[in-house]
């Protein structure tokens, strides 16, 4: 695909009408084809032609442009950048910059061009170099030509096709998808991505990202020369995976080249666009490009808010990600210092060699900082490293990657630990030492013993002697309502010598039986009382005769019937259970006969002595 200088395009513009003669048609194919012949392609660039404010190298498939842009809010400086041809100009996103720490304008009338030497450089009117590559091995006149790919790597080859230069080895603050972001080379860390000053300067800012140089092992955001962020620790695991859309995956992996080691993102076939950019806040983020909405998503971050900011929770305190919202808790066998934990935590009980200690394996924790590395060891050798030093808080250990001369990482930490994490998606175990619990001794035990066993043993006591006392005063109260009962019994004589015995009936059981004397479980009423239906305890349905108070027809009811019926013992009379005198109530209870009795049917009369008239659908009064 081929695209017109914007400095000629207007040449080509040739108006035809009905009256135009062969002489105007030739010329017109002659300007085109010149035209064609001038303008380089859209992908490359060549040293015939320099990039002058204006013209773009897109890519073959248009996903990247090449060219000068001046930031928001400023219309004089110049820079030369690549960012996504596919999104909209309105939310440009620049992937690299050239000249970040030295802009031009353009009254300057700067150019990009191919030196003679095979460097690419940017270069004013005024013979004033702003920028360029360094080649050293490029040999002079040799046809080197600048080609921008698909990825957005911009490559300065030669034609055949050995690479001289490339944006990918230089990247500024972002990383994108196929780059190989070279966190290790000969086991020394070397580049780093470097923040923007703000959104709309792209000087170089206070913030940067890359490997540390001191353990090769940990990727760090430092601010300035301090550690603001630790993002990772190496602990043999290559990366992780994120959803970009519901149907494709962005993968975050360590690609392992011998001597060099690389951070590399992987996309999905269709996923949307990506990349991982250090922001000028400092924040790390992996972002995919959402076409309806026209804006970044943001997939994942570090730092997250206020947390994950380096020994934000304190000495021996971790940021537990596992929860809603992050928070920060203190290790276990340690309790915080302050109100809460984000001040840092001291231990419930100090380490002390004589006395002994034990380690507690804690799972999915992010490991401290300030550790110490030793090579060459097993896991048996390194927990055993550690056990055996007094001064060893913690270990931990993974196995790394096979390419690797020493494919073993025994971390060892002494003192405080420091900028701790907890995880749910990754993360390894840390062995903490904690002291052993103090011996008990018998002294202790007993000290200990004898006050528990006396609190148990008080309450007991109370309440076997509340049920005594509730027991007894209950015995001694049925025992004074039964001698009041056979006192009522005992002044007949019509009992004779006969040793008459039937069972006594509490004046709570009867309570207890009828709800207190309901109106509900009232099955009738006559001239000397009440009657109540009601069930005993173990199920037995009883008849309650409750004798109105005051009433001396009911006293001498109340031992007729009882002398009565226990003379009388037929199989057509109903049966006598029991009886119950307390103070003021007398109370007999009969059988329950649910068929009522046989004068009911006879002569009409209910179970109170009242007389019924029979009639058609039941009983009628008279």
């Amino acid at each position: 695909m081929l695209h017109y200088c914007s400095l000629k395009s207007n040449l080509g513009k040739v108006k035809m009408n009905g009256e135009g003669t062969m002489g105007t048609i030739c010329l017109t194919v002659f300007i085109l084809l010149l035209l064609i012949c001038l303008c380089q392609s859209d992908d490359q660039l060549t040293s015939a032609r320099p990039l002058s404010p204006g013209d773009l190298l897109i890519s073959k498939n248009g996903v990247f442009a090449l060219g000068f842009f001046s930031p928001v809010g400023s219309n004089e400086s110049l820079y030369v950048g690549i960012w996504f041809h596919g999104i909209p100009e309105h939310n440009r996103t620049i992937v690299w910059v050239a000249n970040r720490d030295n802009p031009t304008t353009t009254a300057s009338t700067p150019t990009l061009a191919i030196s003679n030497s095979s460097d690419l450089v940017l270069s004013d009117s005024k013979g004033q170099t702003l920028w360029r590559t360094q080649n050293i091995n490029a040999a002079h006149d040799s046809g080197a030509f600048l080609v921008l790919r698909d990825t957005g790597n911009l490559v300065l080859q030669l034609p055949n096709t050995s690479v001289i230069w490339q944006s990918f080895d230089h990247p500024t603050d972002t990383i994108l998808p196929g780059m190989e972001f070279l966190l290790i080379h000969r086991g020394r860390a070397v580049a780093r991505l470097i923040s923007w000053r703000s959104p709309d300067d792209p000087s170089t800012g206070d913030f940067s990202f890359g490997l540390d140089p001191v353990s090769n092992l940990q990727l760090i955001i430092w601010n300035g020369a301090k550690i603001y962020c630790r993002i990772s620790v190496w602990n043999g695991v290559l990366g992780g995976m994120y959803p970009s859309s519901p149907s494709s995956m962005v993968y975050q992996t360590i690609v392992n080249k011998g001597d060099e080691f690389y951070l590399e993102i992987v996309v999905s076939g269709g996923s949307p666009y990506s990349r991982i950019m250090l922001d000028h806040t400092g924040t790390m983020k992996l972002l995919t490009w959402d076409s309806n909405s026209s804006s970044w998503t943001v997939i994942s971050e570090r730092p997250e808010g206020g947390y994950g900011l380096y020994d934000s929770c304190g000495p021996n305190g971790y940021c537990d990600f596992t929860e809603a919202a992050p928070a920060c808790h203190c290790l276990e066998g340690f309790e915080a210092v302050g109100l809460n934990s984000s001040r840092g935590c001291r231990r419930t009980e100090p380490l002390q060699c004589s006395k002994g200690s034990h380690f507690v394996a804690l799972p999915r924790m992010r490991v401290p900082d300030k550790f110490m590395l030793l090579r060459n060891r097993t896991f048996e050798q390194c927990a055993a490293e550690c056990s055996r030093n007094c001064s060893c808080t913690a270990y931990a250990y993974a196995n790394l990657s096979s390419g690797m001369a020493d494919q073993s990482r025994c971390l060892v930490w002494t003192g405080e630990l420091v900028d701790t994490w907890k995880s749910s998606n990754y993360g390894e175990v840390l062995y903490l030492r904690l002291a052993n619990p103090p011996v008990k001794t018998k002294t202790n035990l007993v000290k200990i013993v004898v006050p528990v066993t006396a609190c148990l043993l008080l309450p007991i006591c109370i309440a076997l002697v509340c049920i005594y006392k509730f027991k007894a005063g209950k015995w001694r109260k049925e025992e004074i309502q039964k001698k009041l009962m056979l006192g009522y019994l005992g002044t007949s004589n019509e009992l004779g010598d006969k040793n008459v015995e039937f069972p006594f009936v509490s004046f709570d059981d009867i309570v207890a039986a009828t709800d207190n004397f309901s109106d509900c479980h009232m099955l009738g009423r006559g001239g000397f009382g009440k009657v109540y239906k009601g069930m005993l305890k173990g199920g037995k349905e009883v008849a309650v005769k409750r004798l109105s108070q005051g009433s001396g027809q009911g006293i001498d009811e109340f031992r007729n019937e009882v002398v009565l019926l226990v003379k009388l013992q037929h199989r057509n009379l109903v049966r006598l259970l029991g009886c119950c005198i307390h103070e003021e109530e007398k109370l007999l209870i009969y059988e329950y006969l649910p068929n009522k009795s046989l004068d009911a049917f006879l002569f009409g009369m209910d179970i109170m002595g009242r007389w019924k008239c029979n009639g058609i659908g039941g009983l009628i009064s008279c």
